[in-house]
């Protein structure tokens, strides 16, 4: 018989203390405030959804999904994204209500990974979906808005990198047209940003030489305007042409928010490619491996839910924020102020805390003393601050005999 697992958590999921739930609460409370201003209100959706809706719907593999039967024996999915459940509901509750429709949201969402990949198995994200808007100002609107709750969140040094599936798929249409698997290999090897894997398996290809060099030649497209105009120099696909087009739209947009300092065009930056259906984006923080949001386009997913639409959004990943806050500067802490009273003096010492509690920058906690006890005993000093049983205090107010 196994030994009971009493302290232990299953892989990938975590315990926030109260001081990272606290910092990770003031993010969320800031990048859905700065969300608001921009006019999206906040949707909540239930964790658990029909396997065969959402959880189909969703960008994520199946593998990769959570699922449970109920006790009728359908199988159900712990949401693993946002934006699926949003577009059910953008079909259905909100049917009736006019294009476009802008929406926020801050969820946990699930995933399962395998057990070395060392992942989050359960994160959080901050998030908008912007439906019925298939034009680049509504791209280039997600896009400072991403910027703009970033720098709500406390992020000081991050750089976006915005790219468009179409770019690729009509350039790799025009040099690889009947060779469906090696264009899904030379995707994969971009998805995962693995360029050396991307030259070799180009080399495996066979191709001519010319080929070659104009298909390793777009891993060095990555910069400002000027990449927008190189690009329409590698390939005369219409697709791909237009996407450089769209792209051109955005950057414009983006330098009339003022925001376009902190965007680099990326074209090796393709997202899911079975999910994403034009621009798609990452930002990246400063020192931090992985992003700390993303989104893109996705015109094709309201349709599974019969109500075709144009959409485009993004997503925070709060929980990774944290860790970029965590090595940044810490923000002054509220100062806690401990008030102990006997009964006799209640009411006053319950009036005194509720005047601190209306103080911005206070905390206030309330201790009653037990009969005949006149203080506190275990009061220390401690860095300039009282402690008590190891608690930390900027002042102490004793209401007593």
């Amino acid at each position: 018989m196994s030994k009971p697992k009493v302290f232990e958590k299953p892989t990938g999921v975590k315990d926030y203390l109260p001081e990272a739930a606290a910092k990770l609460r003031r993010i969320e409370y800031r990048v859905m405030q700065c969300m608001e201003r921009w006019g999206y209100r906040e949707i909540i959706t239930p964790t658990l959804e029909y396997y065969d809706t959402v959880g189909v719907a969703s960008s994520t593999e199946d593998k990769k999904l959570f699922k449970l039967l109920d006790r009728n024996g359908t199988t159900l999915v712990m949401r693993s994204d946002m934006t699926a459940p949003i577009a059910r509901v953008a079909s259905s509750l909100l049917k009736e209500h006019p294009f476009p429709l802008r929406l926020s949201y801050q969820a946990n969402v699930f995933r399962a990974f395998e057990a070395e990949a060392g992942r989050d198995a359960e994160f959080f994200q901050t998030g908008v979906e912007l439906i019925g808007d298939a034009s680049s100002e509504a791209d280039a609107e997600v896009i400072a808005l991403a910027i703009a709750c970033l720098q709500a969140a406390g992020v000081q040094q991050f750089k976006i990198a915005l790219g468009h599936v179409g770019f690729l798929n009509g350039l790799f249409q025009e040099t690889l047209q009947q060779r469906q698997d090696a264009q899904t290999a030379l995707k994969a090897c971009l998805l995962s940003r693995d360029h050396v894997g991307y030259r070799e398996t180009i080399k495996s290809l066979g191709l001519p030489r010319e080929m070659q060099q104009e298909l390793e030649g777009i891993l060095r497209l990555r910069g400002g305007e000027e990449i927008c105009r190189q690009a329409r120099q590698v390939t005369k696909d219409p697709v791909a042409q237009h996407a450089i087009a769209h792209l051109c739209e955005i950057w414009d947009v983006l330098e009339a928010y003022g925001v376009s300092e902190h965007v680099l065009i990326d074209l090796t930056m393709i997202g899911d490619f079975s999910y994403y259906t034009g621009m798609t984006f990452e930002g990246y923080a400063a020192d931090m491996g992985f992003p700390v949001c993303s989104g893109g386009r996705y015109d094709n997913l309201l349709a599974q839910f019969g109500r075709p639409a144009p959409a485009t959004g993004f997503a925070l990943k709060t929980n990774r924020i944290l860790e970029v806050i965590g090595k940044s500067k810490a923000e002054e802490a509220p100062q806690r102020v401990l008030i102990v009273y006997t009964e006799h003096h209640r009411a006053a010492a319950l009036a005194k805390a509720r005047e601190y509690r209306s103080r911005e920058g206070f905390i206030a906690e309330t201790r009653l003393l037990a009969d005949g006890q006149q203080g506190l005993n275990a009061v220390r000093q401690a860095d300039g601050a009282l402690q008590v049983h190891g608690s930390r205090y900027c002042d102490i107010i004793s209401f007593t005999e």
